[in-house]
């Protein structure tokens, strides 16, 4: 199937964050992606839509490698992240997960303060190489903390429960858990499912505010949000990319059929 208005050929191999050729996935006996091809651009937000079950989380988690935990996925093709082939055998699985972080659904912050939840990552990764001193966590602590928003928030709380915050500052504390170790790619599934109105709107302007830092692909089930936090749009149905464009013009005036079908709620 033609994935509409995305051509490789127009943008340099180096513009891309993520691309994968001929991905497939299966689970078991069972194929969820079908020789996926798809370019994401560096420093933007790139959203996926599709109806559940169309293979866009399946696709998302691949591109960490998480989906790896379980045992009976195999793959063919190849997924080249920020120039590097992800599963190449030279290629070590902690810095895949350093340079690409992840963002679930519901918030998972771990049952430790806020403090030791920032500092989590950056002292499994920098603690092993250098010694790091108590001035320098407290820099990266209020500055991850200052990149989500939440700063002003938490301050005065910085040892206190993690579990003791909101849903949606639950969330913005496993974005910011993820910066110290200074990721240029983050993967959200979701990530504004469990949160009210107020709180989808909180974290989409934080989603907004770390483009062009970083690269953000996010699935999402919300039309609305698709549209009004990402720069590019990826339609996906039964395993495989139906178009691919500038958001905007994927939902004004979208190529294909099924695209249009599925924006105009006719099924999923």
């Amino acid at each position: 199937m033609d994935s509409g208005r995305q051509d490789p050929g127009t943008v340099e191999h180096g513009d891309y964050a993520i691309e994968t050729r001929g991905l497939n996935l299966w689970y078991g006996d069972f194929q969820a992606l079908f020789d996926v091809d798809l370019g994401v651009k560096r420093g933007i937000i790139t959203s996926m839509i599709g109806p559940s079950g169309c293979g866009k989380t399946t696709l998302l988690r691949t591109c960490n490698r998480i989906i790896e935990r379980l045992g009976y996925v195999r793959t063919t093709g190849s997924v080249n992240v920020l120039g590097h082939d992800i599963f190449g055998d030279d290629v070590e699985l902690v810095q895949v997960r350093k340079q690409i972080g992840m963002v679930f659904q519901r918030p998972n912050p771990l049952p430790i303060s806020i403090r030791e939840n920032v500092l989590f990552g950056f002292r499994l990764h920098e603690a092993r190489l250098r010694r790091v001193t108590a001035a320098e966590e407290d820099e990266v602590l209020e500055s991850s903390l200052r990149q989500v928003l939440l700063w002003d928030t938490v301050k005065d709380r910085l040892d206190k429960p993690a579990t003791g915050l909101s849903l949606e500052e639950q969330q913005k504390l496993c974005i910011a858990r993820l910066l110290p170790v200074k990721p240029e790619v983050l993967l959200m599934d979701e990530p504004c499912s469990a949160l009210d109105p107020a709180g989808t709107e909180a974290v989409e302007e934080l989603i907004w505010r770390l483009r062009g830092d970083y690269t953000i692909l996010i699935v999402t089930h919300n039309m609305a949000q698709a549209r009004r936090a990402s720069e590019e749009c990826v339609f996906m149905l039964l395993g495989r990319i139906v178009e691919h464009g500038r958001t905007e013009e994927l939902f004004l005036s979208p190529e294909h059929s099924e695209t249009a079908d599925y924006i105009e709620g006719r099924y999923g």
